[in-house]
């Protein structure tokens, strides 16, 4: 067979999903279907097929969809000859993931001259075209959007943080995962902490203005659950101290008469978390000595259960007349 000889037309492959033709396919899928090597390559001319990737091609004539990239891309990185993943084998991660999770600070898909794609660790695979991998010791287990597996948006963030410099564009991002409700800033930063990035100075910027929106986000949480349930008032973002004494710490609501503490804890992984989860412990630690009874809320109990959280302040207030009376402490502003 040369260049000249007519190509006999023959049904495309079918998706063993749909049992419908399929658009894409891999080398290994159309041998399996017995179409042979020479005659894919017969096929690969213009006006017919096309090859998208190494061994992945389009199975008619004009421009690939941006649907067509993302499958061409999933189909590439499961490609056999590579090892056998050990949990989800392939998903968009990046730029192309935070488009699908509907980030209005990530391009469309069609302005992305890169996809990316998240594999196991062990997967024999390289960066080729238009298509870069991205390896994970865990990979975390994805969601499925519009059909396609795709990474949960904290992993996404750091993926796409990875290949970009312009620091305007990551805090857009860092802040549209808290503030669209994606996800909470500590997972944000783990992942950022994990793909060794909290080193670069326009990262770490970013970080600061995310956890600072974080924490302005679980306060005005804080202050809908005390109004929506109607709990008492208390005194709002204040700080402890001991008659004459040292400082005991800050607390984002104090009710004195009962003295019940909600601290929120909007602390985020970082390289010295160790170091602040300590100095956390020992404040709470010191003013349950005192007395006090310190509440401990997350962002994310306030986001998904925000009624729990106030039957457990409620709790904690109604049984201040069983406790023993509490030290005296000195309330200032903070």
């Amino acid at each position: 067979m040369n260049h000249n000889t007519p190509i006999t037309p023959r049904p495309l492959p079918l998706s063993p999903h749909t049992g419908r033709e399929q658009r894409l396919a891999s080398a290994d899928q159309l041998r399996a279907q017995g179409i042979a090597a020479g005659e894919v390559a017969a096929h690969c001319r213009p006006g017919d097929w096309q090859q998208l990737l190494p061994g992945v091609f389009l199975l008619r004539p004009g421009p690939p969809t941006s649907e067509d990239r993302l499958h061409a891309a999933l189909l590439y990185a499961r490609r056999t000859g590579a090892v056998p993943p050990q949990g989800p084998d392939a998903m968009i991660t990046g730029l192309a993931a935070l488009t699908l999770h509907r980030f209005s600070s990530a391009p469309p898909l069609t302005a992305l001259d890169r996809i990316d794609v998240l594999v196991p660790r062990t997967r024999r695979l390289r960066s080729t075209g238009w298509v870069r991998v991205v390896r994970a010791p865990e990979s975390p287990e994805p969601v499925e959007l519009t059909g396609v597996p795709v990474a949960p948006v904290a992993r996404a963030v750091a993926d796409a943080v990875s290949g970009l410099s312009d620091a305007e564009t990551v805090r857009r991002l860092l802040t549209e995962a808290v503030r669209g409700g994606h996800c909470e800033p500590g997972a944000v930063v783990r992942e950022l902490n994990r793909a060794r990035l909290l080193t670069r100075p326009h990262v770490v910027d970013a970080v600061d203005a995310l956890l600072a929106e974080g924490r302005s986000l679980s306060e005005e949480r804080l202050y809908e659950m005390v109004r929506e349930f109607a709990l008492p008032d208390p005194l709002w973002n204040v700080d402890l101290r001991l008659p004459g004494g040292p400082h005991l710490g800050g607390v984002d609501a104090y009710w004195p008469d009962q003295a019940v503490a909600v601290e929120l804890d909007t602390r985020a992984p970082r390289q010295d978390e160790d170091a602040l989860w300590s100095e956390y412990t020992r404040k709470r630690e010191h003013l349950e000595r005192l007395g006090i009874t310190v509440v401990h809320l997350t962002p994310r109990k306030l986001r998904e259960a925000m009624d729990q959280q106030a039957t457990v302040v409620r709790t904690a207030l109604m049984a201040a007349p069983d406790r023993q009376p509490a030290a005296y402490v000195v309330v200032l502003p903070r």
